[in-house]
């Protein structure tokens, strides 16, 4: 790994409220040093509401954090993952095989399966998807080297007991929290809202310092599901987020508001670029990012790039022009 991703923190417990724990789990990515998962009391054990990043020592970190809120790793009674990335349901495997618990999950969980039947396949169609859109080749195919030789952050296949769809819910100590899907940021994401303390486990649909994400390639407008998906929060009114990275807030509406501006100056953006004239998705990036490319963040920055492009194309307001590479016109 290289030195600037080394992991420069260990697991983290603390609690929150009585029988809810914030578990803070280390990343080895830049500019995202951890992911949240939560843990809530549930009769002799507790439910995990995701789980961290697999690696050679990530249940150690697990461990240690359900530790310092006096749990136990063999206690868990169910996992519920909000979302099919690895850094949300990358241990589910082995925290299975060590509690002997269910694990839950929506059933949209393609982009994790293929990932772990065949990464090296999922690579070879990221680097495709890279030139198509005009990445450079020598340097796209230093850093897809370079990816190639990480681990996949999965313990192993993960077969779900139920599929977490709207309307099921998941006991606890806290009381019952229903599943509403939230598509947008993943094809399998969903948030969990505990309606009589107003709770809402948030995975990364919003976030403490607002941020966006998306996957390119597993629906048709995942600009277009996340914005109607921040509908369907806004309509629930929680009062505390447990989100999947950085503190909890109580400022809920005031962070989908700023997600909704996010988007609206992102399209902006995009509109203006290929209003001047026909560009690739890579030639777009930097009119929206500035010069924060690198080769740590370029499939991030790519893979939002072409999503808002999907999300224009979809709206009627932009047009795909083929070649080697494509590229985008008004």
């Amino acid at each position: 790994m290289p030195e600037a991703v080394k992991r420069r923190e260990r697991g983290r417990g603390e609690r929150v409220l009585p029988g809810l724990f914030r578990l803070r789990l280390p990343l080895p990515w830049p500019g995202v040093p951890h992911c949240n998962a939560w843990a809530v009391t549930s009769g002799d054990g507790f439910v995990l509401f995701d789980t961290g990043m697999h690696d050679a020592d990530s249940l150690s970190h697990l461990e240690r954090a359900l530790e310092m809120c006096h749990l136990r790793l063999q206690d868990a009674r169910l996992v519920v993952c909000t979302h099919a990335h690895t850094d949300h349901c990358g241990q589910a495997a082995s925290i299975v095989e060590r509690a002997g618990c269910e694990v839950w999950m929506h059933p949209n969980h393609e982009h994790l399966d293929r990932m772990v039947e065949d990464p090296d396949a999922v690579l070879d169609r990221r680097v495709e998807i890279a030139l198509q859109s005009g990445v450079p080749e020598e340097p796209l195919r230093r850093a897809a080297a370079e990816r190639s030789e990480r681990g996949s952050g999965i313990a192993g296949p993960i077969e779900p007991d139920r599929a977490l769809v709207d309307g099921v819910t998941v006991t606890s100590d806290l009381g019952e929290w229903i599943v509403y899907e939230t598509p947008g940021h993943a094809p399998s994401h969903v948030c969990l809202f505990q309606p009589e303390r107003r709770l809402l486990v948030s995975g990364d649909h919003l976030l403490g310092r607002i941020s966006l994400y998306f996957d390119y390639g597993y629906s048709p407008d995942p600009v277009g599901e996340f914005m109607s998906s921040l509908d369907v929060v806004e309509r629930l009114g929680a009062r505390l987020c447990l989100a999947g990275h950085g503190r909890t807030f109580a400022d809920v509406h005031a962070h989908i508001r700023g997600n909704r501006t996010l988007v609206d100056e992102r399209l902006a953006s995009v509109r203006e670029a290929v209003a001047e004239q026909p560009r690739s998705a890579f030639e777009i990036v930097p009119h929206v990012y500035g010069d924060s490319l690198s080769p740590q963040n370029a499939h991030w920055l790519l893979s939002k790039i072409l999503c808002f492009l999907t999300h224009l194309q979809a709206i009627g307001e932009i047009h795909r022009i083929p070649g080697q590479p494509e590229r985008w016109a008004a």
